[in-house]
């Protein structure tokens, strides 16, 4: 299934306009989630919005919004009210400036999305603005609304078509030196900064992202496909610590040491996740997780005996969830 697009309207450069739509590029429906569930009756917890001084639960028609002034002192504000102030430019994304990529601050990027055109018309416009940014080396700053908030957005070529930015306002991004200023002012020898661009030259590659690898999630994978086939669960023996760094130095020395060691061993398994990503994938449906085993029933013994009954090369065929559409924003 095609995704759904956040947000559908026009793109406009002057008065060069083309209706395009708006899509994530990143999703986090693929993790492990879970549910709070009763561990009595094993049902789902459900939450009921209720009156904090009374109790009673509260319906929807009577739930407002309030900006908080005080201890227990609220402004209501109304939904006509919020729609009197909702901007006018809600359909369409104005181009403002163009800036050199290099000026954006990183601390102002949230998330990024696919701009594609909408429809059939629009194509030619599409591709003047998108070859206009490409040529001039720049990134074209515009404007969108998203959940009646308007956001500013960052517009850049990406193969074929254009990959938009959210970016924060000022006042989200905190200044470094509230942070940073009681940081103490080192004085590093020669030879520890040496020892330490070795150590960074023998860990230098390149960025292949393909190669990543999330062991949390693996983790959780196997420890809820060990419990659905009734496998016993053994607690993991606490890591061993290296204890007190005495010397800067000697701790350097050391780390090149098992750097030579461990090298050749991480050699192979790049080499071998290479391989693994250079076979072809069979086909499947996106937005599915890794959950091996089926379920058969609430018990664990029918799982067991289902995962029994199951040829191996069935775990080969990964089963995941359906991806959740979520809002932009």
């Amino acid at each position: 299934m095609a995704p759904r697009a956040n947000w559908k309207g026009f793109l406009r450069l002057s008065l060069v306009t083309c209706p395009v739509a708006l899509y994530p590029a990143t999703s986090d429906t693929e993790k492990v989630s879970f549910n709070q569930i009763n561990r009595k009756t094993g049902h789902r917890i459900k939450y009921l919005k209720v009156d904090a001084e009374t109790g009673d639960e509260v319906t929807s028609e009577d739930i407002v919004k309030g900006y908080k002034v005080d201890t227990d002192t609220y402004i209501e504000v109304t939904k006509d009210e919020l729609d009197d102030i909702a901007l006018d430019s809600t359909h369409t994304i104005e181009i403002d400036e163009f800036v050199p990529k290099a000026d954006i601050d990183n601390r102002y990027l949230i998330r990024p999305y696919y701009l594609v055109p909408d429809g059939k018309v629009g194509h030619d416009a599409y591709a003047v603005i998108r070859e206009t940014i490409r040529s001039m080396d720049k990134v074209a700053i515009g404007r969108v609304v998203l959940t009646n908030r308007e956001h500013i957005i960052a517009l850049e070529p990406l193969e074929n078509g254009l990959m938009g930015t959210l970016l924060r306002y000022p006042y989200e991004v905190r200044s470094e030196k509230e942070y940073f200023d009681d940081i103490q002012d080192v004085k590093l020898t020669r030879d520890m900064l040496d020892l330490a661009k070795h150590i960074v030259e023998k860990k230098s590659g390149a960025f292949e992202p393909e190669l990543f690898e999330d062991h949390y999630e693996t983790a959780l994978i196997d420890l809820i496909n060990k419990k659905r086939s009734g496998m016993p669960i053994t607690a993991k023996a606490a890591p061993k610590t290296g204890g007190n760094v005495i010397s800067l130095m000697d701790a350097l020395k050391k780390s090149i040491a098992s750097e030579k060691e461990a090298a050749p061993a991480a050699k192979v398994a790049r080499d071998t996740a290479k391989d693994t990503k250079a076979k072809k994938p069979k086909k499947r449906v996106e937005g599915q997780r890794e959950m091996l085993l089926p379920i058969s029933g609430k018990g664990g013994k029918d799982a067991a005996a289902k995962a029994a009954t199951t040829p191996k090369k069935a775990a080969d065929k990964p089963v995941r969830a359906p991806a959740r559409a979520k809002k932009a924003g």
